[in-house]
């Protein structure tokens, strides 16, 4: 069949037999681009370098660690290796199937049960190709981040393929959320459930209700789902980040440890449990936890070096200097050599130095532990704030300072200056939070007399890239977003409308909005907006 002679495959199953039948299935097919991957590992791998038009993957990897094709899927789709536009095909038994398709939230393209004949295969494939080609042109909108065309090409596929239409309306949700435009997205979802109650809809649903502060909704609407789809595991996740919000700890830990014993593989999930154990302060629960995490990521292609620091952490406060020693000699052992695995042994050392009392070398492995950390990629935010924790404690206060001013000064670290606060107060130095703010003015200060000259000079591109730095350290000032959007109004009024600045603007116009109504510089800048608009 010369239509799919284009078409790359990726073959995932741990028995050769298997994967030979299915290769000789496709080769019937006309499929001839075909590799094989013996494990979730080793198809890593092979993702990692190139990827594929079809995956077709077991169920049942036969992984000792307990990783099955649906966490494999979860975990592709996490770390980005496979495009939303990848047909992934799941081969499994009928009782498998009936366990699992009502439960996941990233489903697979399709599932088909074994044993299958070349005819199944056939039109599986056909159905799948037609699929991809229907949503196709919104995947490519939302990964160029055309995200206002991706919505218009999402409209235009669910009215040229009504089969597709409640796929193309996910994914107008989803890229309406991606704007931040929660409302429209609720809306969407609310539309979807009215025809049927899809788990994955609820889900939607429930954050939106989330991220409106809409809190006790969230949790009313999780609950529905869950009595629907007990095994649905993402409801767990999000029902514990809700309760967490609320303040409720005990309840957080209850719903992880319902998904847990549900679903006892998923290390992600398995670190949430862990840190909401450390928070309540149960170290025997932390440790037991972390211990199963960096076991069940020992052999992963995803392993995490901050594990070991959370189950150092966990054994240092409990006391257990031996048990603390052991694991970091584990994550000297084990963990790949980088920057970051740098900055988590040297981390994990100190924790172990400040427990035997020896002074000297904590300081030293702190040193190096933000000396570390200031070349890594991948920390996470959780990660260095408690580095920069400890540095105060410490009285290292130069390199505490540096890494909260760091974090406040990213606009994906998700720490804001309040947070930077909260750990001069736990770490006993609330006077650096004055003297950090006090610094931060100064240091905004400058960049908009930067961009001012910038402007001057005829930079008017330079000017918008200094302003896009100091909003995004005071994204509520609303004179920032205000000089930030004139800007970009200027730069359009001498060089002519240009799309995504314009969305830019738009957003920016709407947040001055919501921080101060009644700024004088509001109505002028939104009538010069629509004026440039309408001349494009």
């Amino acid at each position: 069949m010369q239509e799919y002679s284009d078409l790359s495959v990726l073959l995932i199953d741990p028995s050769q037999h298997m994967r030979s039948g299915l290769h000789n299935m496709l080769g019937q097919l006309g499929i001839t681009r075909i590799e094989h991957g013996v494990s979730a590992g080793t198809a890593i791998r092979l993702l990692e370098k190139k990827a594929f038009d079809l995956v077709f993957c077991e169920y049942d990897l036969g992984n000792e660690h307990g990783q099955d094709g649906q966490q494999l899927l979860e975990d592709l789709r996490h770390h980005k290796l496979i495009s939303p536009s990848t047909i992934f095909i799941m081969l499994t038994t009928e009782g498998v199937y009936s366990k699992v398709v009502s439960a996941a939230e990233l489903t697979p393209t399709d599932y088909i049960l074994k044993p299958f004949t070349v005819d199944v295969l056939a039109q599986r494939i056909a159905r799948a190709v037609d699929r991809r080609g229907a949503l196709l042109p919104i995947h490519q909108m939302i990964e160029r981040n055309r995200l206002r065309e991706a919505i218009l090409s999402s409209e235009v596929a669910a009215a040229a393929n009504p089969r597709y239409a409640t796929e193309c309306a996910r994914l107008r949700a989803e890229t309406h959320t991606a704007l931040g435009e929660v409302p429209q997205a609720e809306a969407l979802y609310r539309e979807i459930l009215e025809t049927r109650p899809l788990g994955w809809a609820q889900l939607g649903l429930a954050r939106c209700q989330f991220q409106q502060g809409q809190l006790a909704e969230t949790l009313d609407t999780l609950q529905r789902l869950i009595d629907d789809n007990p095994k649905y595991m993402a409801a767990y996740d999000l029902m514990a980040r809700t309760q967490q919000a609320l303040g409720q700890p005990a309840e957080a830990r209850a719903a992880l440890e319902a998904a847990v014993s549900i679903s006892p593989h998923m290390v992600r999930r398995l670190r949430h449990l862990g840190q909401v154990a450390m928070q309540a302060g149960d170290l025997e629960a932390a440790e037991k936890t972390y211990r199963q995490v960096v076991a069940k990521s020992r052999y992963s292609e995803f392993r995490d070096p901050e594990d070991h620091v959370n189950l150092v952490r966990a054994l240092v406060q409990k006391g257990d200097a031996h048990g603390a020693a052991n694991a970091l000699r584990e994550l000297e052992r084990s963990a790949r050599s980088g920057p970051a695995t740098d900055a988590c042994k040297a981390f994990s050392a100190a924790l172990v130095q400040d427990l035997n009392g020896n002074g000297a070398a904590l300081h030293a492995e702190l040193a190096n532990a933000v000396r570390a950390a200031s070349e890594a990629d991948g920390l996470s935010s959780a990660l260095r704030l408690g580095l920069a924790e400890h540095c105060l404690q410490q009285g290292m206060d130069e390199q505490g300072m540096q890494l909260l001013d760091a974090l406040a000064g990213d606009p994906v670290s998700g720490i804001s200056e309040a947070d930077a606060a909260a750990v001069y107060e736990r770490a006993g130095r609330p006077e650096l939070a004055q003297n950090q703010g006090d610094s931060v003015e100064r240091y905004l200060d400058g960049l908009v007399r930067q961009a001012a000259a910038r402007s001057g000079q005829g930079d008017q591109r330079g000017a918008i890239e200094v302003l896009q730095v100091a909003v995004r350290r005071r994204p509520g000032n609303a004179g920032l977003i205000s000089a930030l959007a004139a800007a970009m109004l200027r730069l359009m009024g001498d060089s002519g409308w240009e799309s995504a600045l314009g969305e830019q603007c738009a957003a920016l116009l709407i947040r001055m909005r919501k921080a101060d109504p009644h700024h004088p510089m509001l109505a002028a800048l939104s009538s010069q907006y629509v004026t440039l608009r309408g001349k494009q």
